[in-house]
C-alpha cells in the first residue's frame, strides 16, 4: 500500500486556482520531494494531506486514511514541520520537546532513538528558549518534535528555507538516516539542487504537477542539446543569445549561461557567432540537463 495517494485534488481560494487536478501516489518507506516554487500549490497540498485544509474535489489518504472523514486517526500518525516556524517561542527548547510528547501520551525517552542524533546538536541549549534560538537550531528542534511520537509518515514543508548551506546538508543527510526506521518521509522545497536528495519527486507549477519519477530519469528526460556559455560582458552576452536564430531559451545558472538550442549545433558554430559579436574569454561546452533546466522546459518558462 502507498503511504500517500491523492487523486483528481483541487483547491481554489475564491478565484485564484491553488491545485489543480492534482494526481500523485507515494510508496511506503519513500524520501519523496515535492519541488517547485513559491506559489506553486505545495503548502496548500501539504495541509490538505495533513487535514487542516479541506479539498474542493477529489481525495487524498495517508496509510490508508481518509484526509477528510479519519482526520482524527490520522493527526495521531502524521508528523508535520510547517514552513514557518511555529514552535511556543517562550518555552525553552525541552519544554516544547515534553509539551509535544505529552500531546501524543509518549515521552521523549520512550522515543529518544530516533532524535538522538539531531537532539544532541541542540542538547547544550536545552534551557534556552526556542525564539531565542539560530534559524538551524530551531529547525532541528522543529524536526525533534514532529518526530518525538515515531510518525508513520512525516511531511516536512520547505524546511530548509532561510538555513545557511552547512545546515541544509547537515539536515538532508539526517533525513537519509531516518529512513532507517521505515517513516515515509515527504518534503517540500523550492530549492531544485535538493530534488537530487530525494528517491522521487514530483515537480509542481501554477498548481499542476509536471512530471513524477526519479531524479535521475528526469535529468535524463531532457532530450534537446544544452550548452554551458560563459563570456566577460555577462548581459550583453545574455542579449545576443536570445537573439541567435538557433535559441529556443536560454536561462542564467551562476556564471554560466544555460542555452537550448532548437537543433544540434557545434560548439564551434556558437564559439564562432559570439566571437562575430566581439565577444571576449568566450566558454561553451555542451553539457547534461539539471533539475532546473528540465523544470524550465515543463513550466515554459
Amino acid at each position: 500500500m502507498g503511504a500517500v495517494k491523492i487523486e483528481h485534488i483541487s483547491k481554489s481560494f475564491w478565484e485564484q486556482t491553488a491545485l489543480n487536478d492534482i494526481n500523485l501516489d507515494i510508496p511506503a518507506g519513500t524520501l519523496f520531494g515535492l519541488i517547485g516554487p513559491d506559489g506553486a500549490g505545495k503548502s496548500t497540498l501539504f495541509r490538505i494531506l495533513t487535514s487542516l485544509l479541506i479539498p474542493d474535489s477529489g481525495k487524498a489518504t495517508v496509510a490508508g486514511l481518509d484526509t477528510v472523514a479519519d482526520y482524527k486517526q490520522i493527526r495521531r500518525i502524521i508528523g508535520y514541520m510547517p514552513g514557518k516556524f511555529s514552535l511556543y517561542q517562550d518555552l525553552t527548547v525541552e519544554e516544547n520537546l515534553n509539551f509535544f510528547a505529552t500531546i501524543f501520551a509518549t515521552t521523549i525517552e520512550e522515543n529518544y532513538h530516533l532524535i538522538k542524533e539531531i537532539y544532541v546538536q541542540i542538547e547544550p541549549f536545552r534551557k534556552r528558549r526556542a525564539g531565542k534560538l539560530s534559524g538551524g537550531m530551531k529547525q532541528k528542534l522543529a524536526l525533534c518534535c514532529a518526530l518525538i511520537h515515531e510518525p508513520e509518515v512525516l511531511f516536512l514543508d520547505e524546511p530548509t528555507t532561510g538555513v545557511d548551506a552547512v545546515s541544509r546538508a547537515e539536515f538532508w543527510d539526517m533525513l537519509q538516516r531516518l529512513k532507517a526506521h521505515g517513516i515515509t518521509i515527504i518534503v517540500s522545497t523550492p530549492y531544485m539542487d535538493e530534488a537530487s536528495r530525494c528517491e522521487q519527486i514530483a515537480l509542481i507549477q501554477e498548481g499542476q504537477i509536471l512530471q513524477v519519477d526519479t531524479p535521475d530519469n528526469i535529468r535524463e528526460s531532457y532530450e534537446q542539446p544544452l550548452y554551458a556559455v560563459k563570456a566577460k560582458s555577462f548581459y550583453q552576452l545574455l542579449k545576443d543569445l536570445r537573439a541567435a536564430p538557433f535559441t529556443k531559451r536560454v536561462a542564467p545558472f551562476g556564471e554560466y549561461l544555460h542555452l537550448t538550442t532548437s537543433g544540434y549545433f557545434p560548439e564551434e558554430a556558437i564559439y564562432n557567432l559570439l566571437k562575430e559579436k566581439q565577444h571576449e574569454e568566450i566558454e561553451v561546452k555542451r553539457i547534461n540537463a539539471t533539475i532546473e533546466d528540465v523544470f524550465l522546459e515543463l513550466a515554459g518558462g
